[in-house]
């Protein structure tokens, strides 16, 4: 048995996590299975899980969000604990090669219309007593990155997208963190006039964090005439996993401790769980623009909630009925035809067998649960997950977000399918997080630990198979009642590099 590897010292350290070891015994089962592929069934798309909606639709639900919202709490939850290095990957490459690239031509020929190029001048004259055009002049194209993502620069390869200067205003450049503030203050603000945000955060990056909020909050408190709740959290300990090597026993340091790797940002599922909020918006650091282009991104978070909202108060209802148990037949057939037709709940053939009480437990589990409201937007190439119709292990159908790394590209008709998808996931969700008794669901009963994914790494030269936990909107989610809803592509503007910030769309 696995707990015959551990010694008291090992036994000490998971509990220190607060991991048990049922926990480290599961994982080490998962990384010797393997990752669990998938079964795809088809792609989602539109009328076949995917909502277009008419412009009519959207101002209906844009009414329907502005009528309903005083009835509910709500806030947004930002996941930003990753630093920004793989953003300036390019630039990290050439300080090692000193060599041109596209990517280097396309940074240097518009480095001054970057929202950090006042700051980077003033780095590069404080180090090298030159600026920027003449550092570039001289030959000395690695030293102005240097001073760009070093610390002893301005420190932009160690630091958090979120404390990054995004985009240029004609009296000021903002930080990606400030845009978030200013979409918070558009839609999620309740009618108390307060803005609740919730942001995860490294342990390294608190105090940075902080100064910032503390800087920024009250000038746009006063610019929007509202008050912010600000909280933020940190990815747990008891989230990270161990890894095996490559005989399969427990990998283990130089001073043999063992290995612990964070969980990837499945893990944040803990932190959403505890936040305990009635409505969440759910959106990624780098998927914003300047303020001047925001209209699109706060109509349609207002139609994705709105229809949440909708089709919660309707559901709230059957399950009042239900919990009662005073139901017809033919009020179970009209709530059946809500879950398949409303909700995309997949109702096997075989539940029209059911008695009554049958149908009523059948409805109630299928209905008693998270809902969440996911934007799409059309597929133009970009990687990443889409949205699918799979069938789990228990060979239920339900509408779920599938990344790459969850598919056996190796089997033809699933990487047909996977191919076949017409849309995107932008990482754009409005979720319900309570039940109709008005209790804030655990969260955690809801993830499929199955869809976890094994992944071969390296550490001190000896090779490890590591394990990342099913994903904050795949597997995390795996078990609410998905909706997917087309959003217009100019919702969807992420920073992968730092380059993307010259694109359009990130210009005021």
């Amino acid at each position: 048995m696995l707990i015959m590897q551990m010694n008291k010292e090992d036994l000490q350290q998971i509990a220190e996590r607060n991991v048990t070891e049922e926990q480290v015994e599961r994982q080490v089962a998962q990384l010797k299975r393997g990752t669990a592929y998938v079964k795809l069934i088809r792609p989602a798309t539109i009328g076949d899980g995917i909502l277009r909606m008419s412009p009519e639709q959207v101002k209906a639900m844009n009414q329907v969000f502005d009528e309903d919202k005083e009835y509910y709490q709500f806030t947004k939850f930002v996941p930003a604990s990753g630093a920004a290095s793989r953003m300036f990957k390019d630039l990290f490459s050439f300080i090692d090669t000193g060599e041109d690239t596209k990517f280097t031509e396309i940074f240097f020929a518009h480095i001054h219309c970057f929202a950090f190029a006042e700051d980077l001048e003033h780095a590069c004259l404080k180090w090298y007593g030159l600026g920027i055009d003449n550092l570039v002049k001289n030959g000395r194209k690695v030293d102005v990155v240097k001073a760009l993502l070093l610390e002893e620069g301005l420190g932009y390869g160690k630091l958090p997208k979120a404390l990054l200067k995004f985009h240029h205003y004609e009296h000021c450049n903002r930080l990606a963190l400030e845009e978030h503030l200013v979409e918070a203050a558009r839609y999620a603000t309740d009618t108390t006039g307060m803005a609740r945000l919730h942001f995860t955060v490294s342990t390294e990056h608190e105090k940075p964090f902080l100064e910032a909020i503390n800087r920024l909050k009250k000038d746009y408190e006063q610019k929007y005439g509202i008050r912010y709740d600000i909280t933020y959290s940190f990815q747990k300990p008891s989230t990270d996993t161990v890894a095996i090597d490559a005989e399969g026993n427990l990998f283990r340091e130089k001073d043999g401790r063992l290995l612990f790797r964070p969980g990837g940002h499945g893990a944040l599922i803990e932190n959403l769980n505890d936040l305990a909020q009635e409505i969440v918006f759910i959106k990624n650091i780098d998927n914003i623009v300047p303020e001047t282009r925001v209209e699109t991104t706060v109509t349609y978070k207002k139609v994705l909630a709105g229809l949440l909202f909708k089709l919660q108060q309707q559901t709230f209802e059957y399950l009042e009925i239900l919990d009662n148990g005073d139901v017809t037949n033919d009020e179970l057939d009209e709530m059946i035809a809500f879950a398949k037709e409303k909700l995309m709940i997949d109702i096997p053939g075989f539940v029209a067998q059911y008695d009554l009480y049958e149908k009523i437990d059948f409805l109630y589990d299928r209905l008693n649960r998270p809902m969440r409201v996911c934007g799409m937007v059309k597929n133009e190439g970009e990687p990443g997950g889409g949205p699918f119709w799979v069938k789990n292990m228990d060979d239920e159908v339900s509408l779920q977000i599938i990344e790459s790394s969850q598919i056996d590209h190796g089997k033809a008709d699933q990487e047909a399918i996977f191919k076949g998808s017409t849309h995107f996931n932008p990482v754009d969700l409005v979720c319900g997080c309570w039940n109709y008794k008005g209790e804030a669901f655990n969260l955690t009963d809801f993830v499929d630990p199955s869809t976890g994914f094994v992944s071969s790494k390296s550490k001190d030269g000896r090779e490890l198979k590591a394990l990342e936990l099913p994903g904050l909107w795949n597997g995390a989610m795996a078990d609410w009642i998905t909706l997917f809803v087309e959003v217009p592509i100019e919702t969807f503007n992420p920073v992968k590099t730092v380059n993307d910030l010259l694109k359009p769309m990130h210009n005021s």
